[in-house]
């Protein structure tokens, strides 16, 4: 079987992480080939500066499947917000998955067909969290924007879907958060616990399988039940 969403001869995969710092890319990658089927998956892995074109070119390699992480974020009251932080935001969070997302699909296209691409939004683009307005407006974008190139993709079946983390544990969140305020926090949720790299993971290597050969322009919600409150 084939694990590249599309009609290719099987092969060892090549996937590409994305994600703001190179920790967590290599943790979420670690877990994509730990839980994936990709038993011999080529790995390459992207990390942060990815707002212009340039800082890209690596996916002209070859590449079976990216899944795009990269974000920025600085919480800010909406009153205090200057507009070089908002456009920061949205040229590494909107902008950066786009370019990613395009030059792996024109790779994708290139050689032959077939592929999936994921995008990780947050369950905050739709829920109007105070003092991250770039942030939300940036991932609910990324909602749309992964829909259309879904409906124009599924010609050359390359497969593209969205994953939505809740509350998560992540050295991002971290700046953000104290220990003790997770801690406290997770009590609040329906699972009791915040997610992990490792839940992202397991949903990227299930949305990127042949077990997932029909879904695209799908959205998976990994977030303990957190938008059932």
């Amino acid at each position: 079987r084939n694990h590249n969403g599309g009609g290719k001869a099987a092969r060892s995969p090549r996937a590409l992480v994305l994600a703001p710092t190179r920790e967590l890319a290599i943790q979420i990658g670690e877990e994509f080939r730990a839980y994936s089927k990709f038993m011999h998956l080529r790995q390459t892995v992207i990390f942060g500066g990815v707002s212009q074109r340039p800082q890209v070119s690596a996916l002209s390699r070859g590449v079976d499947i990216v899944v795009a992480n990269a974000y920025y974020s600085k919480r800010q009251p909406f009153l205090e917000l200057d507009v070089e932080g908002v456009r920061r935001t949205l040229d590494v969070t909107l902008m950066g998955a786009f370019h990613v997302a395009q030059a792996g699909a024109r790779q994708m296209v290139q050689q032959g067909g077939g592929g999936s691409i994921l995008f990780i939004s947050s369950v905050l683009s739709f829920m109007p969290f105070a003092t991250s307005m770039p942030y939300n407006a940036a991932k609910a974008g990324m909602n749309h924007m992964a829909n259309t190139i879904a409906a124009e993709m599924a010609e050359h079946r390359v497969r593209v879907n969205v994953i939505k983390p809740g509350w998560t544990d992540t050295p991002g969140e971290r700046q953000f958060t104290t220990e003790e305020q997770m801690r406290e926090g997770a009590k609040n949720l329906p699972w009791k616990r915040l997610g992990t790299a490792e839940d992202l993971g397991k949903a990227a290597a299930f949305l990127a399988s042949d077990d997932a050969d029909y879904i695209t322009g799908a959205t998976l919600k990994v977030d303990g039940g957190m938008t059932l409150q």
